[in-house]
């Protein structure tokens, strides 16, 4: 089964970069392949852990394939976890960790497992997703840099 881990250090507090993986419903605007996310359900738990179920389609040239996920937002802990529930794949697990390092640094770990259904669209996209997950920690970070400032610099300075 193909995945992709990576682990980076961001030059962005660790409660900012959940906030940004956890705001799902922006995906479209900068995740790679991302062409819609719509949210059916988000509720919280008594632990205080909050679920969204959503939809999300990718597309790539003339491949659109949508799949519906249930992601766990556990901001205490500072992870989240996708769970596939229904879609293209046999299987699809994601899991993000948010690391302090300091009060505006962190390391922000990515895990992801998936295997299509179809052995054709393993084929069509399997070398694409591929690459397009090793620019997902990199979309991400631009991401926060646009969001909250490149470090270093003010927010709302040009550069």
């Amino acid at each position: 089964m193909p995945q992709f881990s990576s682990k980076r250090r961001i030059r962005h507090s660790a409660p900012q970069m959940f906030d940004l993986v956890a705001d799902v419903e922006r995906y479209p605007e900068f995740v790679p392949l991302c062409r819609s996310l719509k949210v059916r359900q988000r509720t919280t738990e008594p632990d205080g852990t909050e679920i969204v179920i959503a939809d999300m389609t990718v597309s790539f040239k003339l491949v659109r394939e949508a799949f519906t996920s249930r992601v766990t937002l556990d901001r205490p802990n500072l992870k989240i976890m996708v769970e596939y529930l229904r879609g293209p794949f046999s299987n699809l697990e994601n899991r993000w960790t948010f690391e302090p390092k300091s009060e505006d640094t962190c390391d922000v770990g990515f895990f992801l497992v998936y295997e299509f259904k179809s052995r054709m669209l393993a084929i069509l996209m399997g070398t694409m997703f591929d690459t397009a997950f090793a620019r997902f920690s990199a979309a991400f970070e631009k991401r926060a840099d646009a969001i909250y400032g490149r470090p270093g610099i003010p927010r709302g300075s040009s550069s």
